[in-house]
């Protein structure tokens, strides 16, 4: 056993405490109403960097767009994309489908059920390899994302340090508190799930709920611990172009589609991007703030007329029209879905959309 803070005879009094209170105020969440491995991978994945609230509605929509391994590997990356837009780090999707596709191909598309194993798949990680063996398999392995490490650092009472060392020592604490796997039960599951839960409700980065904590007894720091500073975000001023035409009977908007070697979010779509100075004197349609890792985007967005139009970068015919009613189906960028969801052009979730006559009145 690794040395640790944390004596053995304390250790298993933690788990005990912990147990007994994630039993009774655990947050009722679909990946936890379910032993399926697949529903949990998918679940892994979109949490990473992703609150929980964002994460529902993709979580449902994904699930009844690609149900199984095998129908997401047999996909188009393109749907993928789509259904995933708005969760951003699109990364992760692109290696969920590959991995998917590994499965399917050579693995008789049966997730493998050990921490090993899962780590040979694309997209897998440390961290997700170790989150589905344990929650879907009962593999006795720790678990440890930014919550856990927060909550084992203010438990022990050391500062957040980003060295070798300290995250040595979080994942010491981390496997010594893990239960052993027990017959009839997923201890080890329910004990990783018990201290994810702890940091995103109770143990919070900023006024934790200390008098609310199950167990504050074993805490060396009651409180906020030391942390580094953290890097400052940037602002950027960026402008997009909404251009819309009647052709027929349909609406069609013009789009953007990212080149598909682009080093960030490639092959998907977006709104023609036009340079600040070409603006001008124009009044935007619509303002909103859009962040993006450590950047945040103070996003205009303007109104095509021939004027807008003549100072985009790319000739007209490097565009892309799109149907307003194909926009939902389509990888969208994060920043564009929320842009045509503020316009009204893509339907939010329970909305009936306005009849696409309506839209083109008030754009005119």
């Amino acid at each position: 056993m690794p040395n640790t803070d944390l004596p053995s005879e304390q250790a298993a009094e933690f788990r005990r405490v912990l147990a007994r209170w994630y039993k009774q105020h655990a947050r009722a969440l679909p990946w936890r109403e379910t032993r399926d491995p697949y529903r949990i991978w998918v679940s892994e994945v979109m949490l990473q960097q992703t609150r929980v609230n964002a994460v529902l509605e993709h979580y449902a929509r994904f699930l009844r767009k690609f149900p199984t391994i095998v129908s997401l590997a047999l996909a188009p990356e393109a749907d993928v994309l789509a259904v995933w837009s708005g969760l951003g780090y699109y990364r992760r999707a692109r290696m969920l489908h590959k991995a998917a596709q590994f499965i399917t191909a050579e693995l008789d598309g049966v997730l493998p059920s050990t921490s090993v194993e899962l780590r040979k798949l694309p997209g897998i990680g440390e961290y997700t390899s170790a989150a589905i063996a344990s929650i879907a398999f009962g593999e006795s392995i720790a678990v440890v994302d930014g919550n856990v490490e927060r909550v084992l650092l203010r438990l022990t009472g050391r500062p957040e340090e980003t060295t070798s060392e300290s995250k040595r020592f979080v994942a010491e604490q981390a496997a010594v508190l893990v239960p052993q796997r027990r017959s009839g039960t997923n201890a080890p599951g329910d004990h990783n799930q018990a201290m994810m839960e702890l940091g995103a409700t109770i143990c919070l980065p900023k006024g934790p709920l200390c008098l609310q904590c199950p167990v504050y007894d074993f805490c060396l720091t009651k409180g906020e611990h030391k942390t580094e500073a953290r890097e400052k975000m940037r602002s950027r001023r960026v402008a997009y172009l909404l251009h819309q035409r009647k052709r027929g009977s349909a609406i069609e908007v013009m789009l953007h589609r990212r080149p598909t070697d682009a080093s960030l979010m490639p092959g998907m779509y977006e709104l023609p991007e036009l340079p600040l100075e070409g603006a001008g004197e124009h009044t935007p349609t619509l303002r909103v703030r859009h962040s993006i890792t450590n950047t945040n985007y103070y996003v205009e967005v303007f109104t095509a007329d021939k004027t807008l139009v003549r100072e985009l970068p790319l000739s007209i015919r490097d565009y892309e029209w799109c149907r307003l009613g194909q926009l939902a189906d389509l990888p969208l960028t994060g920043l564009a879905r929320k842009v045509l969801r503020r316009l009204h052009l893509i339907a939010s979730p329970g909305v009936r959309m306005p009849q696409p006559e309506a839209v083109m009145h008030r754009k005119r």
